[in-house]
């Protein structure tokens, strides 16, 4: 990609983490968060990110999406243009807590395809611990979430057939067990979310826009996307009680093979 369409991408990049910023702000704090300030970010960003494509295409004589990075980036504008175009139109601003987080990664992952200057290493293993350090915190919080989530399958079980084995009638009501699920997944969604920011970017500093292509990188944009859906469905569409549940353990156990994709990361962390 052209220096200067890198060079604009990255500049977007930054101005779509207010809105990342403003969810997190959202999901932990329960508050309306900073919107207005978040979605003038996001116009500007997505501006900015025009600016690159076009960059982009000059530069090459068509549009960008002949490989990966280019396509996911065209893919990303797109996104974030319709849903500008859907918060004019309907003010439909829970949409954020999807659209934020989704378009400031896929803008992240297509600035990557032009490789930086040398790092010291010291820098990179720093960044790799920090991946490691927010990942363990986010499957600690995810733990949390499928474990109330499973106790909250049971005692709804219980309460329908209105009677309660011994040894569960110390389990705490529904009430609270919804919160807990809540307010865990939540910070779950934070801790992983800047794992895998964190991840990505030792990755390619690491190893150039090559890491792209492995398969457990794959897999943990994947495991990523599937908690994504969990908190949106959460927090826009009512998902609670047992659909909530489920799909908290669907991730869990999808989150379970991103870590055993990635134990060989151990031998870095020793160099």
């Amino acid at each position: 990609m052209h220096d200067m369409a890198v060079f604009w991408l990255r500049v977007a990049t930054a101005l779509y983490g207010v809105g990342l910023l403003h969810v997190m702000a959202v999901l932990l704090r329960r508050q309306a968060g900073f919107l207005k300030p978040a979605l003038f970010a996001f116009l500007v960003g997505a501006v900015l990110h025009f600016v690159a494509i076009v960059e982009a295409a000059t530069a090459v004589g068509h549009l960008p999406v002949d490989n990966f990075f280019g396509s996911v980036t065209v893919c990303g504008f797109l996104i974030a243009v319709l849903f500008l175009f859907v918060y004019w139109r309907y003010d439909a601003a829970s949409l954020s807590v999807c659209i934020f987080p989704l378009v400031f990664v896929m803008t992240q992952v297509g600035a990557m395809e032009s490789p930086v200057g040398a790092v010291p290493s010291a820098n990179v293993r720093a960044l790799l611990l920090l991946h490691v350090m927010m990942v363990l915190l986010g499957y600690a919080a995810l733990l949390l979430t499928a474990v109330a989530s499973v106790f909250y399958l049971i005692q709804e079980r219980q309460l329908k057939r209105k009677k309660s084995l011994d040894l569960f009638k110390r389990l705490p009501p529904l009430g609270t067990l919804d919160n807990l699920i809540t307010n865990a997944m939540s910070f779950g969604f934070v801790f992983i979310t800047l794992g895998v920011i964190a991840g990505s970017t030792w990755a390619f500093l690491d190893s150039g826009p090559g890491w792209i292509g492995e398969p457990r990188i794959a897999l943990a944009f994947i495991t990523w996307g599937f908690y994504l859906a969990m908190v949106f469905l959460r927090a826009t569409a009512g998902w609670r009680g047992r659909k909530a549940a489920l799909m908290a353990v669907a991730v869990l156990c999808c989150s379970g093979l991103t870590w055993a994709a990635h134990v060989g990361l151990r031998s870095l962390l020793t160099r």
